[in-house]
């Protein structure tokens, strides 16, 4: 097994990136994030005041799924500080052979495909 870090060219620190949300489809599965970008991507900015961290909206994207195996599925909700909710932050995301493996507080699940992950930026909140 291969670390996200080793295995994708995202420019992410998906540890303290906050899952908002989880969306699968036909072939994709997507985690809707407010996503800490390393100062190496190219849409990274100093933090704003009172954050610690580059935050932007992204998805991260699984496309050309041939299967999504779901070990858990909490639906464990947080509330911060400024009232705004989330499903913890992915903890682990590493490469196998055959497929990709993600933990967090919001489950366990193995995404089948042969292409990588992509870090598309959105429009969240800021």
């Amino acid at each position: 097994m291969i670390p996200y870090h080793e295995a994708a060219d995202l420019d992410v620190y998906l540890e303290d990136s906050f899952v908002l949300g989880i969306e699968e489809t036909p072939g994709v599965l997507r985690f809707r994030l407010d996503a800490v970008l390393t100062p190496e991507h190219p849409d990274w900015h100093p933090p704003h005041p009172g954050e610690q961290h580059c935050y932007v909206g992204a998805h991260l994207t699984f496309r050309a799924c041939t299967r999504v195996e779901w070990i858990s599925r909490t639906g464990a909700t947080y509330t911060d500080a400024s009232g705004e909710a989330d499903h913890g932050n992915i903890d682990t995301m590493t490469r196998h052979p055959t497929h990709w493996h993600l933990t967090g507080d919001w489950g366990e699940v193995r995404v089948h495909t042969t292409e990588p992950p992509a870090l598309e930026p959105i429009d969240l909140r800021r």
